[in-house]
């Protein structure tokens, strides 16, 4: 359990863009930040280091820290405690996952008629011909287990051209302010740890994401 100043100074350096990549930080500048002594600056810098919730490189003038993926982890909890405390109606899970490649199976699948047809009069929108799959982290994988308690979707399978089409399920969601579904095979084991996302649009691109790049999902709840 991370102690909650030094989970304060977490979000501080959160704040000045470390979670982005490598932030330039004085004990001064951190002090300031946490109204706190320098040394006290120090030591819960130390403390967030020996969780491994930052990654720090020493200079004389001031020191280079980044926040790691445990460190953004523990954020993300509590934001998620701070949105279930604060929302009126209903919240949403999130699910952070790194982008891998898939089979390609999904470009191919999302360019079906009958798939479209209802993922249209569903989700509202026809899906572009690809899916963005994303590998989770352990740590999310109980928000995965508990998305699986709400209500999906089903999304029949059908016949065409001598094949059979198996069934589908899709979960509404969105990723930043665009509409998206996850989706799930219904006649096969799928992996806990793989989330695959459709939109109306590439994901790709219009996130401007790559492999092993981040990305957040955010699922509604009532």
């Amino acid at each position: 359990m991370v102690l909650a100043e030094d989970l304060e100074c977490l979000k501080a350096i959160a704040l000045m863009g470390g979670c982005r990549g490598p932030v330039f930080v004085s004990s001064q500048t951190l002090a300031g930040a946490l109204s706190a002594s320098p040394q006290t600056a120090s030591r819960r810098l130390k403390a967030l280091e020996g969780r491994r919730l930052i990654t720090r490189a020493m200079n004389p003038d001031g020191q280079h820290i980044t926040i790691t993926k445990n460190g953004e982890d523990e954020l993300r909890r509590e934001y998620s405690e701070y949105c279930r405390l604060f929302a009126r109606e209903g919240g949403h899970y999130t699910l952070s996952g790194v982008v891998v490649n898939g089979l390609g199976e999904g470009r191919y699948y999302m360019s079906l008629d009958p798939y479209k047809k209802q993922f249209l009069r569903h989700l509202g929108f026809e899906p572009y011909p690809g899916t963005l799959n994303l590998r989770l982290a352990g740590s999310d994988i109980p928000t995965r287990k508990k998305i699986e308690a709400l209500t999906w979707i089903p999304i029949e399978g059908f016949s065409a051209e001598g094949r059979t089409f198996g069934s589908v399920r899709c979960l509404p969601c969105r990723i930043n302010d665009i509409p998206c579904g996850i989706v799930v095979p219904g006649r096969s084991h799928y992996p806990e740890d793989i989330v695959e996302v459709i939109a109306a649009v590439g994901l790709r691109d219009a996130l401007g994401v790559k492999e092993n790049d981040r990305v957040s999902v955010e699922v509604a709840y009532d």
